[in-house]
């Protein structure tokens, strides 16, 4: 598992680290162990000490925040992102997409390649980093396209682009309909060292659906999406990936019978891991009734049986984490008609506030499983997992978990405002962010308490 600091594959602007000492949080890191009050002291992009509330001394130059009433997390990582670069940068660009992913609490974030023109090749990757490294607030990792194109049909030279940095393979957007080549996908995935990332429906199920196909789409009218679309690919693949000891990582999960086949692949010993989105964690075909193109995606709102397995699955364990799967559009797209308009949904600045709102409060889940599968998005990818300990790289996001808000009454970070939370009262906000060692994001009323 790699260190954030140092991943070759990862990138982000040129910033010096900060020194911030952060006084009298209750500091919340299942993995280090660490629930309750304490302070922590961030210096040279590292955690350098954690001692207890009003123990810590401020080294000269510090910035000293006052955190009491605020909890401490180790910062969040997002294994699925849109930015939209290159081709369209009036949805997203690598500035705004990583500011608004700072905002929400997120120190690193992954990249899909489904752009314009798609990333598969070495050059194309490349002027993204190379763009990266001029923009990016967080650092940010790149994933390539397993076929060229991703029309389905030849793959892309995977050791060529692991050696320029892809962080892992995927035609996410669309699917490998030819399990041939997601075969040979899985044999040239052994030997570029990287994990092959996928987005699982079969096109002839899904045919021109726009909805899940259910009570809520028979009632409109509407086409829908039966569930057996994913679940049966995902069944294809594991049993691929099991031959030929492939590693495979299954995108937002949104069915009830995709968790089922995930449980008795990780049970069979397939190397397989998933993840969840905080739409499909909380949404289900009843929010699509209005038609609001804002709760269009793909994979769409399920079953509230679908729902309720896709939450039992991320608290067992079978979905390994939380991902946005932050997609941008404009607005004059959104609002085309239900049918015409494009799938996807931004998420970045609500997820935690979201899912802390609708699963931790109520208690389905615990705040500590939360903070788990939200920092857990790198891992399927050999990227670290965030920790709050003496030595680990300094990703440390602090939340105001009383704050009220609604989202997007203020805006967003992000370029779109097509988010599936869109005008809802969450609680739960972050104030800051520290990504890699950098402040990444301040709320704008959360001010220096003082610098010594």
């Amino acid at each position: 598992m790699s260190d954030l600091l140092l991943d070759p594959r990862l990138d982000r602007a040129d910033a010096r680290p900060v020194t911030v000492l952060v006084r009298s949080a209750h500091v919340l890191d299942p993995r280090a162990g660490l629930d309750g009050p304490a302070d922590l002291l961030l210096r040279a992009g590292r955690v350098a000490a954690i001692g207890a509330p009003g123990s810590l001394g401020a080294p000269e130059g510090a910035e000293v925040v006052d955190a009491e009433g605020l909890h401490a997390f180790p910062a969040f990582v997002d294994p699925h992102v849109h930015l939209r670069t290159p081709g369209r940068e009036d949805e997203e660009d690598v500035a705004t997409g990583t500011r608004a992913a700072a905002a929400g609490g997120y120190c690193a974030i992954l990249a899909m390649p489904n752009t314009d023109p798609v990333v598969d090749s070495p050059s194309v990757l490349g002027s993204l980093r190379e763009r990266a490294r001029v923009e990016a607030r967080i650092p940010t990792g790149f994933t390539a396209a397993i076929t060229v194109g991703e029309r389905g049909e030849s793959l892309t030279e995977m050791a060529e682009l692991a050696d320029a940095g892809a962080v892992a393979f995927t035609d996410d957007g669309l699917p490998v309909r030819s399990a041939g080549v997601m075969r040979q996908a899985l044999q040239y995935q052994r030997l570029a060292g990287r994990a092959l990332a996928l987005h699982e429906e079969d096109p002839s199920l899904s045919r021109d659906g726009v909805m899940h196909e259910g009570n809520v789409s028979a009632l409109l009218g509407v086409a829908g999406i039966p569930s057996v679309s994913e679940s049966s690919m995902v069944a294809r693949d594991t049993h691929l990936a099991a031959y030929e000891d492939g590693q495979i990582h299954v995108q937002h999960v949104s069915a009830r019978e995709t968790v089922e086949v995930i449980e008795r692949a990780k049970a069979a010993g397939t190397r397989i891991t998933a993840e969840a989105s905080p739409h499909h964690l909380l949404l289900s075909e009843e929010d699509v009734r209005g038609l609001d193109t804002n709760r269009k995606m793909n994979p769409p709102l399920r079953s509230e049986a679908d729902r309720q397995a896709i939450v039992e699955g991320l608290r067992c364990g079978v979905l390994d984490c939380v991902a946005t799967d932050h997609a941008p559009h404009s607005r004059e797209e959104k609002e085309e008609p239900f049918e015409l308009a494009p799938m996807g949904v931004t998420g970045l600045e609500t997820a935690f506030a979201a899912i802390h709102t609708e699963l931790v409060v109520p208690g389905v889940i615990d705040l500590g499983l939360l903070v788990e599968r939200l920092t857990a998005g790198g891992e399927p990818f050999g990227i670290g997992i965030p920790m709050i300990a003496k030595g680990q790289p300094a990703n440390v996001c602090l939340v105001d978990l009383a704050s009220e808000w609604e989202a997007g009454e203020a805006g967003y970070e992000s370029r779109s405002a097509n988010c599936a939370f869109d005008g809802r009262r969450l609680v739960g906000r972050v104030r800051m962010t520290v990504a890699a060692g950098v402040v990444a994001y301040r709320e704008r009323s959360f001010a220096i308490a003082s610098v010594a």
